[in-house]
């Protein structure tokens, strides 16, 4: 009969008899492989499910480095994204190859993986999403690029892109910009600049790539080593990355969180205005980033007053030769010229002393510019 092999050396057996005691050396070998043995056998060791986590939910994908792993803090982002879905009422999914984090993340699968750059994951991409066919890909990548030589960046990052929309053409990809990174941000500012372009491009060949400004998102007070983020930078990605899905309809089931069935008989409601009642004071805060042909604009709607805004509409004009092609947290219309950008059914309250952010994105012949006045609800607004 054979014997089973161990996972460690064993030394041969000394030549010792009855009579003579086995070699000091040999004694302390046995000695120390046995204290050895006994400590592996106390230590538990953490290992992946036997298989993916799954509760039938809309499948997304984290994808991207350590980032998206959540070095420094186990399960990153994703914690107080799961959480947020939760509390939202929704059924989330999450997949990948990889595994980790705490109990109060829901289900740790995820395809984070440290120390990776963009060609690394553009090599593995199409196996992952073959694997898993994910609805929605959360896409945070490009930190472990920013070293040396970053011209070549941009270029991986829409091959990357490309190479996602091409296998698994009906999810929805969130391409972020990436985080602040101590010491290189000239080349993070670099990178990101290009990011706009790449998923505008996209989006107007028709493919569902949706742009989120994760660099605005964070400061470098919230790294923890001025790469990766604290507890709190997490948290903000959370929110940028929630914000960013709840506005793209169906991209986690929907644009509107599922709900409890309805009594037999619905209470009697009133039917909204066509036009939001008139509000308090407002402010505006407004910050553009263009590049090229292209921009992205950040507007902050502040309510100042001491009443609740229930239900509104920011009317704009945009300057000439801007057009809107894709918004978030609110419904944009016309595309150009004299635009009302109003809510949708998750921000329509203001309290007071308090904002909503909205944002959209727009071509361009020239002029970059904002607009030069705000109305909320027909008040004119404060520019900050």
């Amino acid at each position: 009969m054979s014997s089973p092999t161990l996972g460690h050396p064993v030394p041969p057996s000394p030549t010792a008899t009855a009579t003579t005691p086995k070699p000091r050396r040999a004694r302390l070998w046995w000695a120390a492989l046995a204290a050895v043995a006994a400590v592996a056998a106390a230590v538990p060791i953490a290992t992946a499910p036997a298989s993916a986590e799954s509760n039938g939910g809309v499948r997304v994908m984290p994808l991207g480095d350590s980032i998206t792993d959540g070095f420094n803090v186990a399960g990153g982002y994703r914690i107080e994204l799961w959480q947020r879905f939760t509390s939202g009422g929704y059924r989330i999914d999450f997949v990948g190859s990889q595994f980790n984090g705490p109990a109060s993340l829901g289900d740790h699968d995820h395809e984070g993986h440290s120390g990776w750059t963009i060609a690394q994951i553009d090599a593995n991409v199409v196996n992952w999403l073959r694997a898993t066919s994910p609805r929605t890909v959360l896409l945070h990548i490009g930190t472990n690029d920013m070293y040396g030589d970053t011209s070549g960046a941009p270029g991986r990052l829409a091959t990357l892109v490309d190479r996602i929309t091409n296998t698994a053409p009906n999810a929805d990809v969130f391409v972020a910009t990436i985080i602040p990174k101590s010491g290189a941000d000239n080349q993070v500012r670099g990178y990101n600049a290009a990011i706009p372009g790449i998923v505008q491009t996209r989006a107007a060949a028709g493919k569902r790539v949706h742009l989120v400004d994760m660099y605005r998102a964070l400061t470098l007070s919230d790294l923890a080593d001025g790469v990766h983020p604290n507890a709190t930078g997490y948290r903000k990605m959370a929110v940028a990355w929630y914000d960013a899905l709840r506005s793209v309809p169906g991209s986690i089931g929907g644009d509107t969180p599922p709900t409890t069935a309805p009594p037999t008989t619905p209470p009697p409601t009133t039917a909204p205005p066509t036009t939001p009642p008139p509000t308090g004071a407002c402010r505006v805060t407004y910050t553009v980033n263009a590049w090229g042909n292209g921009l992205t604009a950040s507007v902050s709607v502040a309510n100042t007053s001491s009443t609740p805004v229930n239900g509104w509409a920011l009317a704009f004009t945009l300057p000439s030769g801007q057009t809107i092609t894709s918004g978030w947290n609110a419904s944009y219309s016309p595309s150009s010229g004299a635009v009302t950008a109003r809510n949708v059914s998750y921000n329509a309250t203001i309290a007071p002393s308090t904002s909503v952010d909205i944002g959209f994105q727009a071509t361009h012949t020239g002029n970059a510019g904002r607009p030069s006045a705000f109305t909320l609800n027909g008040t004119a607004c404060t520019l900050a």
